[in-house]
């Protein structure tokens, strides 16, 4: 079961951490919400889940001589209380869309995946440092752990498991 969990991205809180009231783990998780946090975590019940965490963002544009790129990303996390359990059943998604534009016309790409990802995309600007010398400066960073961590971390200190769902329903 142990590699199952693995794929699925199965955690479980650590010996000894007694479950929290599902009532108060709501509350947690709802708190994480901040003005300077990339994400949202709300009410889920339209999306059949007890809480939703999103994220989207849209990297800037790059443009170049005839071509302009823009990539955009969103990554959907649904969770579903199992009070008798103990156990938060998650289910991950991620889209990606990638436009990319120039004569003769505009290209269209997208990307669909559900389960635990580990997507990181960095956009980086080339330029001369204060000496002179060329040196690449990060002007974009969009990494998928940086939602799926504080949930995660919020679940486990509860007492409750983080259960992984690929297939079938949360």
């Amino acid at each position: 079961m142990a590699l199952f969990d693995r794929l699925t991205g199965t955690r479980r809180p650590a010996d000894g951490v007694p479950p929290v009231p599902a009532e108060e783990l709501r509350t947690a998780l709802l708190a994480l919400n901040r003005p300077d946090a990339p994400y949202v975590v709300r009410y889920g019940a339209a999306e059949g889940a007890d809480l939703v965490a999103e994220w989207r963002i849209a990297e800037p544009a790059w443009r170049s001589f005839f071509v302009e790129s823009r990539i955009t990303h969103a990554v959907r996390v649904r969770m579903r209380l199992d009070r008798d359990a103990h156990e938060v059943r998650v289910l991950e998604e991620q889209w990606e869309v990638s436009r990319v534009g120039g004569p003769p016309g505009l290209q269209v790409t997208s990307s669909y995946s559900r389960g635990p990802d580990r997507t990181v995309t960095r956009r980086w600007t080339l330029g001369r440092g204060d000496g002179g010398r060329p040196e690449a400066t990060e002007t974009f960073r969009f990494d998928a752990a940086r939602l799926r961590e504080p949930l995660q971390g919020t679940v486990l200190r509860s007492g409750w498991t983080w259960r992984g769902v690929v297939l079938g329903k949360l």
